[in-house]
C-alpha cells in the first residue's frame, strides 16, 4: 500500500475536516502557523484482550486537524516509543522522543500535550504541563482523585491555560437537540438518568510471584507518584485500570462517559450533594481490585443519575452474543427518564420514546464516532489558537465534576462491607429506581453464574460531598476524605495550587 506524503495527508486532512465542519484554525493570523503537540503515553501494543492504545487513537485524530503537526511522542516503554517513532517514519515525518515527560516540558517548542497516561500521572501531568506553559489535553477521566482534581483545575486557571478533558461526546452536535427537546417539557418532567455500561471483560488472571517488570520500561517513571511496588498482576500495561493504585475501576473509565453526558442532559454543573454505590468483583479469581459489577447513584435533585457497570458476562468473545441484558432497549449510553417517556441517546443519535416505548422523535447527523473525537481535537486546537477556555466542549471544570462522580461512587464502594440481598433492599426500598436497578442487576448477575444470596454483594454508605469547601462532611467524612487524597511518592508530588 502506498503511504501518503505528508503534504498529501494534509491536504487531505484539511477536506475532511472541512467535510465534518471543523474550522479552519488561524493562529496569530497566520493560517499556515502550527499547534506542536507531544502525545504523552501511547499505550500497550498487542496487549491482551485488544484493547489499550489510546495515545496512538489520539494520534490519528489529531492528524486529522489542520494546523495541529505532532511533533514529539513520550512513552515510559521504550519498545512502546520506538514503535510510535516507527510509524511516523513510515510516513515521512520526524518526531523527537522521550521517555521522561519531563523533557518534553522542557522543549520550548511544543505548545501544548496530550495526555494519555494512566490515571494516575493525569494530575501531576495536567500541572506540570500548566507550569510549563502548555496547554493540555488531558484523557478521562480528568484526575485520579477529587483532590487532584481541584489541583488541575486551579492549575489551568492560574497559569491561563487550555485544558480540555477527553470526555469527547461533549462535541456531539446530535445530544444539544436532544437536551433541548428534554427541556421543552414535551415528554414531561425528568424523573431519573441512567448511565449504562454493559461492557463484557474477561478476568485478568493472577500470578503467584511477582511478574518481571519489562526491561524495557522505566517502572520508576511508570509509578510516579503511586508507590512503586512489585507488579503483581500478568500484564503491566491497561490491567492498571483495575488496581486502586493507578485506575479507577470501570466507574472511571467507561461510567465516566455515560454520566457525564446525564450531568449534561440534567444541566448539573457540579459534584452531587451525596453518592452511594452497589456493587463488587464477582466472578474473577483474579489480581484485579476495583468492582466489576456496581450500581451508584449520585443524588442531584430534583432527578438523580444512576451510573450501571456490567462486566461479568458467560460470553467474552467479541462477536459472542451478549448475556449482560438491556435497560429500554439501550446496553451502552443513557436514558433520561421523564413522566411521559424517555431519551435513549449515545453521542452519535438519540431518540424519544413515550411510556409504551413507541418513538417519537429522531435526533440523527449521520456523523460516526471517530468523526466526533476529530473534532473535540479541533475544539482544543482552536481554544488554544483564541485563548479562549469558555470556548471548550469539555473544560477542566466539566472533568473535574464528572470524574468527581465515579470517586464519590468508588469511595462509597471502598468504604462498604459485603452485605444480603434483603439488607441492601431493606436499605434503598424508599427509591424505587435503585431498587429496580439492583434487582435487575442482581438477575443479570444470576443468568451469568453469580447468586448474590451466595457471593454477597458491597452495599457502600452514603458519602456527602460539601462541593464549595470540597471536601466530604458528616458520617464517614474522616475515611471519605482520606480516600480523596493520597501521599505521592517523592520526587512526583502532586502540589497543592495556591
Amino acid at each position: 500500500m502506498r503511504h501518503l506524503t505528508r503534504r498529501e495527508f494534509l491536504k487531505q486532512s484539511a477536506g475532511a475536516g472541512l467535510a465534518l465542519g471543523i474550522p479552519m484554525l488561524v493562529r496569530g493570523g497566520d493560517p499556515n502557523s502550527e499547534i506542536r503537540i507531544a502525545i504523552v503515553g501511547l499505550g500497550g501494543i498487542d496487549t491482551v484482550g485488544g484493547v489499550g492504545g489510546r495515545g496512538r487513537q489520539l494520534i490519528t485524530r489529531f492528524r486529522q486537524v489542520p494546523g495541529a503537526k505532532i511533533v514529539a511522542l513520550c512513552d515510559v516503554d521504550k519498545a512502546i516509543l520506538d514503535h510510535g517513532a516507527r510509524l511516523f517514519r513510515d510516513q515521512g515525518e520526524n518526531v523527537s522522543t522521550h521517555m521522561d515527560f519531563r523533557r518534553v516540558l522542557d522543549d520550548k517548542t511544543i505548545d501544548a500535550v496530550v495526555l494519555a497516561t494512566p490515571n494516575h500521572w493525569h494530575g501531576l501531568g495536567t500541572i506540570w504541563a500548566c507550569q510549563a506553559g502548555k496547554d493540555v489535553y488531558v484523557e478521562k477521566p480528568f484526575s485520579y482523585n477529587i483532590w487532584e482534581g481541584r489541583q488541575m483545575v486551579a492549575a489551568a486557571r492560574k497559569y491561563g491555560r487550555i485544558v480540555q478533558v477527553g470526555t469527547q461526546r461533549r462535541s456531539s452536535t446530535v445530544l444539544p437537540k436532544a437536551f433541548e427537546y428534554l427541556r421543552s417539557g414535551q415528554i414531561g418532567p425528568i424523573r431519573f438518568a441512567h448511565a449504562l455500561v454493559y461492557r463484557a471483560r474477561a478476568s485478568i488472571g493472577k500470578v503467584d510471584a511477582p511478574t518481571p517488570v519489562p526491561d524495557t520500561v522505566d517502572y520508576d517513571l511508570w509509578c510516579g507518584p503511586a508507590p512503586k511496588g512489585p507488579l503483581t498482576r500478568k500484564q503491566l500495561h491497561y490491567e492498571w485500570h483495575w488496581m486502586w493504585p493507578t485506575g479507577n475501576g470501570e466507574m472511571g473509565n467507561n461510567g465516566v462517559h455515560m454520566t457525564d453526558i446525564c450531568r449534561w442532559g440534567l444541566g448539573q454543573d457540579g459534584p452531587p450533594p451525596r453518592a452511594m454505590s452497589i456493587g463488587g468483583r464477582f466472578a474473577f479469581d483474579d489480581a484485579g481490585e476495583t468492582p466489576n459489577t456496581q450500581v451508584a447513584i449520585f443524588d442531584y435533585q430534583p432527578a438523580p443519575i444512576i451510573c450501571e457497570i456490567r462486566n461479568v458476562s458467560k460470553n467474552t468473545t467479541p462477536k459472542a452474543p451478549s448475556t449482560l441484558g438491556k435497560f429500554r432497549n439501550t446496553d451502552r449510553g443513557i436514558v433520561i427518564v421523564c413522566e411521559g417517556g424517555y431519551l435513549a441517546a449515545d453521542f452519535t443519535g438519540a431518540a424519544a420514546f413515550d411510556n409504551d416505548g413507541k418513538k417519537i422523535q429522531d435526533f440523527q447527523d449521520g456523523r460516526k464516532s471517530g468523526e466526533i473525537e476529530t473534532s473535540h481535537a479541533a475544539n482544543f486546537i482552536a481554544a488554544i489558537r483564541s485563548r479562549k477556555a469558555d470556548s471548550l466542549a469539555a473544560d477542566a471544570s466539566v472533568g473535574h465534576a464528572s470524574a468527581a462522580c465515579c470517586h464519590m461512587a468508588n469511595i462509597s464502594h471502598r468504604l462498604g462491607k459485603q452485605s444480603a440481598c434483603g439488607e441492601i433492599r431493606e436499605r434503598i426500598r424508599s427509591n424505587g429506581e435503585l431498587l429496580d436497578a439492583f434487582e435487575r442487576c442482581r438477575a443479570n448477575l444470576l443468568e451469568n453464574g453469580v447468586n448474590l444470596d451466595a457471593t454477597p454483594a458491597v452495599l457502600g454508605p452514603w458519602v456527602t460531598f460539601d462541593a464549595r469547601q470540597e471536601c466530604f462532611t458528616g458520617e464517614f467524612a474522616d475515611q471519605a476524605n482520606q480516600l480523596s487524597r493520597r501521599e505521592d511518592r517523592a520526587p512526583f508530588i502532586v502540589p497543592k495550587i495556591v
